[in-house]
């Protein structure tokens, strides 16, 4: 059975692309939430997933980080994605979860 892992990553984005790149995030599907800083480290707004997913709520959203845009030129946008992982999810390699095997002395 497959784990997820929540990875977060964040990127800078001028404010003329701001709008659109929050819709190919949305567009996505595998985004957990987005949030959008300001150059200061603020946070503006944060889009949780369930609210991104409906197509007649993201509108306004949308349209509110528009007009946010006119008042700050560059942003940062935190992202948090869901992957999928074969193994248990850990940070650690696995070779340090597990102890060296034993030496054969022959």
């Amino acid at each position: 059975m497959p784990d997820f892992k929540v990875v977060y990553e964040e990127f800078k984005v001028r404010s003329e692309e701001l709008v659109g790149q929050i819709k190919a995030l949305i567009h996505e599907g595998n985004i957990r939430r987005i949030i959008v800083k300001d150059e200061k480290g603020n946070t503006f707004m944060e889009i949780p997933l369930t609210l991104a997913a409906v197509g007649v709520i993201a509108a306004p959203v949308l349209a509110a980080v528009a007009t946010m845009t006119a008042l700050i030129s560059n942003f940062t946008l935190g992202v948090e994605r869901v992957k999928t992982t074969d193994g248990p999810v850990s940070d650690e390699p696995a070779s340090k979860d597990m102890p060296d095997p034993p030496v054969d002395p022959n």
